[in-house]
């Protein structure tokens, strides 16, 4: 069966970091891209961050410079490295794997929360 896994989330204050991971298991297809979205309270869920296959990424407007994104393929397991992080930051974070056949796979979410 297909398990997605995150770590890493917790508790921390204004100015810190957590890095958090997302490793895949049971994917028949190959994977075609990985990325990280996060639902605040009253907001929707929104993306993060993404990597493609090929190592291309994309950030948000209110990561950049503070998130990275990056995979280890042998691990089957994309991480998300949070610098600097703001109380606004604070929210659930979601990791999704995009498979071959059109498949889809969310994480079970981690919570981050980030005091001031």
């Amino acid at each position: 069966q297909v398990q997605l896994v995150e770590s890493g989330g917790g508790l921390v204050q204004a100015g810190g970091s957590l890095r958090l991971s997302c490793a895949a298991s049971g994917i028949a297809f190959s994977i075609n891209a990985m990325g990280w979205y996060r639902q605040a309270p009253w907001k929707q869920r929104e993306l993060v961050a993404g990597i493609t296959s090929g190592g291309s990424t994309k950030y948000a407007d209110f990561v950049k410079g503070r998130f990275t994104i990056s995979r280890d393929n042998a691990k089957n397991t994309v991480y998300l490295q949070m610098n600097s992080l703001k109380p606004e930051d604070t929210a659930v974070y979601f990791c999704k794997i995009e498979a071959g056949g059109s498949r889809s796979y969310w994480g079970q979410g981690t919570q981050v929360t980030v005091s001031s």
